[in-house]
């Protein structure tokens, strides 16, 4: 009977120890853990980031996921991300959201984009267009109206205009819209949206009347498919993206912008993981900015964002910013 006794205190001691190591082992995996969710534009940074963090230190364990920068930001403000990549300033309700969950945002740009407006190969004619006709293609008064690109300019031939840009949730539907109607979310809703950009191009590649707006990169990993449709600044000169000097001077107007990450100071201050990965992000980020297609900060922003993050900064200084405004008056 002893010996029964001592096999069954052995057995259980056994279990314990086994449903228990995990317990233990979990909670270290906890701490190592970073979250990173947004906008589909910048989610290439944020990946390379996450890879070469890793490679730093083996043990953090960095997911990123690319549900919109409206949805990225609403699972931020819920508390359910640690870090939220932006392709525009956060709103003030949103800042409003944050702060019913004690969340205080610290705003961090960490690269630029050239909203590349797109058109089909064979469209030889919309070469560059002024905002003004971008507006009447996109504002919500044309919905089921401008139809044909010769409503948009009569020396257009008469041919089905076909619409395809990023879903409303979006950071790039909202910078795009807000720059070309002056108004935000003044857009028509008969077009075809979506969150993944690469169908986006596949549709205007698809469809001899389209015209579309994406992110630089989704141009650059098809631009030989596709033609790069010119802006007309605010000085009269047709300028594009390419090269993405245009984008880093300041040149191509208004469709420059910066993007951003998003961190709680919450987090800054009671997650270990989560402010060593934002502090290698904001100190290494430039070194794959270009190579996933997109454009490094101008040289003078990167000690004013580094100090940004060391005073844990809270609030936005570019949620009111007029779109192509230079970065560096904002920082």
């Amino acid at each position: 009977m002893p010996i029964l006794k001592s096999q069954g205190l052995l057995t259980v001691l056994t279990m314990v120890l086994t449903f228990g190591l995990p317990s233990c082992s979990s909670v270290e995996e906890k701490k190592n853990e970073v979250s990173v969710d947004g906008g589909a534009v910048g989610f290439p940074i944020h990946q390379a980031v996450a890879e070469e963090f890793q490679k730093v230190k083996p043990e953090a364990q960095v997911s990123v996921a690319s549900s919109g920068t409206g949805g990225g930001i609403s699972k931020f403000c819920n508390g359910d991300i640690d870090v939220v990549g932006a392709s525009r300033a956060i709103k003030d309700e949103e800042i409003e959201t944050c702060k019913k969950k004690d969340i205080k945002v610290v705003e961090l740009p960490i690269a630029l984009d050239g909203i590349a407006v797109i058109a089909n190969r064979q469209n030889k004619f919309a070469k560059c267009l002024t905002i003004e006709e971008l507006n009447k293609i996109w504002n919500s008064k044309s919905a089921n109206k401008a139809n044909t690109w010769n409503q948009i300019n009569p020396k257009f031939p008469s041919q089905p205009l076909k619409l395809y840009a990023p879903a409303s949730d979006t950071g790039t539907f909202d910078y795009f819209t807000q720059a070309v109607t002056g108004k935000a979310k003044d857009s028509r809703t008969d077009y075809t949206p979506s969150h993944n950009q690469n169908v986006l191009v596949q549709g205007v590649i698809g469809d001899a009347g389209a015209l579309g707006y994406v992110g630089i990169s989704y141009y650059l990993a098809n631009q030989d498919k596709l033609n790069l449709v010119a802006v007309q600044s605010p000085k009269g000169e047709c300028k594009t993206p390419v090269p993405l000097d245009n984008v880093v001077k300041n040149i191509y107007l208004p469709l420059s912008r910066p993007l951003f990450i998003y961190v709680s100071k919450k987090s800054l201050d009671s997650e270990p993981a989560v402010k060593e990965f934002v502090e290698f992000y904001i100190e290494n980020s430039w070194k794959w900015v270009d190579q996933v297609g997109y454009v490094a900060l101008p040289d003078e922003a990167y000690p004013k964002v580094k100090q940004k993050l060391a005073s844990e900064e809270t609030g936005s200084k570019f949620k009111d910013a007029k779109p192509g405004q230079p970065i560096a008056e904002l920082l």
